[in-house]
């Protein structure tokens, strides 16, 4: 499989450590990475040179000429080779889950197959899902942040592409310190990354395992052969958008008063949020007028509050304004709606 692009093309912010990481994997078999290199237009000087970064077509390159050449899918990390087309074949194996919860079960199981230096788990708990990385065996330095960052970020993307949705990460957590590099974790994985962590993990919204996978073999193979459209094309669009927009709206509307605020919580641009909403099919104003319906139909079943009171609590600036929208929502003034008990 090849080694999924970590970061958007064009521009070169691909930590160099990694490179440094996969020419050690040949340094561990006796073998010269010049071609590999060569392959990805990386010079001996660049390699030595620190801070420095790669494009993530760059490290495509060079990864999948390494893993081929070294006929090792794990770039040396383990205490065996994971020959060409190991991932392939966890990509294969999970393929006709049912839903997406299924499917990382089964990769976690079959992962163990091909190695037991670490170990893949899925928890759930609270509506949040986390994949963890237990080391069964103390890894090599060079390799243990390059180990434990891919192995994530293939299962990551595995995941989006086996779902064809964007899965938004809630937190990512790494068991060592923050390194000089932190800047590229959060394109990578998410914003709120913790370092000197338990273990490496990244969770979710539990509610995406549920959701029903939508590739097929064909797919696969198409997949297979490069990833670099996988991890950053494909993935624009998140089926569980409008439910998170739902919630923010209705638990920190505060917080997400304007398109930009609401953005920001989702990690998103305001362009983009308005972009994936009418792909859904609906647009913020219809959700707000939702949300807005939503909790005014509470407030009046439940309290007793004045309708002025109702409608500033809901989000309306005034309770002739909220009259008139709750009229076209629901066919009756807010007064008869709850005199009627309706």
């Amino acid at each position: 499989m090849t080694s999924p692009a970590f970061l958007k093309p064009a521009r070169a912010v691909t930590p160099m450590a990694f490179v440094r990481a996969i020419a050690k994997g040949y340094e561990r078999y006796g073998m010269d990475p010049a071609e590999a290199l060569k392959s990805a237009q990386i010079t001996p000087r660049e390699l030595a040179r620190p801070g420095a970064r790669v494009t993530a077509a760059q490290f495509e390159a060079l990864s999948e000429h390494a893993m081929q050449e070294m006929d090792d899918e794990a770039l040396g990390w383990f205490s065996r080779r994971l020959p060409w087309g190991s991932y392939g074949m966890l990509c294969r194996a999970s393929l006709t889950s049912p839903d997406l919860g299924v499917a990382i079960k089964r990769w976690c199981r079959h992962h163990r197959l091909l190695t037991e230096d670490i170990g893949l788990a899925l928890e759930v708990g609270g509506g949040v899902a986390t994949l963890r990385i237990t080391e069964n065996r103390p890894l090599d330095e060079a390799f243990r942040e390059f180990c434990l960052v891919t192995s994530l970020r293939f299962m990551h993307g595995y995941m989006c592409w086996a779902i064809d949705s964007r899965i938004s990460l809630r937190n990512a957590t790494f068991p060592f310190a923050a390194p000089a590099h932190r800047d590229a974790y959060a394109p990578m994985f998410t914003p709120e990354v913790r370092f000197d962590a338990p273990q490496a993990t990244i969770s979710f919204d539990e509610r995406y395992l549920a959701l029903p996978l939508q590739r097929d073999e064909r797919a696969l193979r198409t997949m297979l052969k490069r990833a670099l459209p996988l991890t950053i094309l494909q993935y624009r669009r998140d089926r569980l958008l409008g439910q998170r927009v739902r919630e923010l709206l209705r638990s920190r509307a505060a917080e997400a008063s304007t398109a930009e605020a609401l953005a920001g919580l989702l990690n998103v641009s305001g362009r983009t949020l308005h972009r994936q909403l009418h792909e859904e099919g609906t647009s913020l104003q219809t959700l707000k007028n939702e949300v807005r319906h939503e909790l005014a139909v509470e407030q009046l079943r439940r309290t007793n509050r004045p309708i002025k009171q109702v409608a500033l609590a809901v989000g309306f600036r005034n309770e002739k304004s909220f009259s008139r929208a709750f009229l076209q929502w629901t066919g009756h003034a807010p007064r008869d709606f709850r005199a009627q008990g309706l």
